[in-house]
């Protein structure tokens, strides 16, 4: 009798561990999802498309210009990578704009750097890849002015 009192009572404290186990990883796992979600990355970006687009061609080049042994390169360049990742999640689901010329350049022009940055990462960005992509973002911000 107490022996089967006994086994009883285990099966349940299992099954009752594992139910406070499951509750608690889903608790964490919620909590982690909602702390990520409200992060505190802050978009610079406007909404507006031709204002958000001169102010990231702006923004690239001046982080372009920057000479090789600069002491804020490699925080302008981490700056310049979150920018182009706001930049293109922002804009390239909305049909009305990727579908413009100004846009297909921008998007040509951030391409190449952003693979530039995620490829080589502690290195400069080569002459030739800097005066393709300054011409690119330079066209980019004229045609976005122009409307087109």
């Amino acid at each position: 009798m107490v022996v089967q009192i006994f086994s009883v009572m285990q099966v349940a404290l299992k099954r009752l561990s594992r139910q406070i186990r499951s509750l608690t990883l889903a608790l964490c796992l919620g909590l982690t999802l909602l702390l990520t979600a409200c992060g505190d990355s802050v978009s610079t970006l406007t909404g507006d498309y031709v204002e958000d687009t001169v102010a990231v061609v702006h923004a690239l080049q001046t982080t372009l210009a920057l000479p090789a042994d600069a002491e804020s390169l490699q925080e302008s360049e981490h700056e310049a990578h979150d920018l182009i990742n706001d930049y293109m999640s922002k804009y390239r689901p909305r049909p009305r704009v990727n579908g413009l010329s100004s846009f297909t350049t921008m998007q040509t022009a951030l391409n190449s750097l952003q693979g530039h940055y995620n490829t080589y990462t502690n290195r400069p960005v080569p002459d030739a890849l800097r005066t393709r992509v300054d011409k690119e973002l330079s066209k980019a911000e004229k045609a976005a002015l122009r409307g087109t």
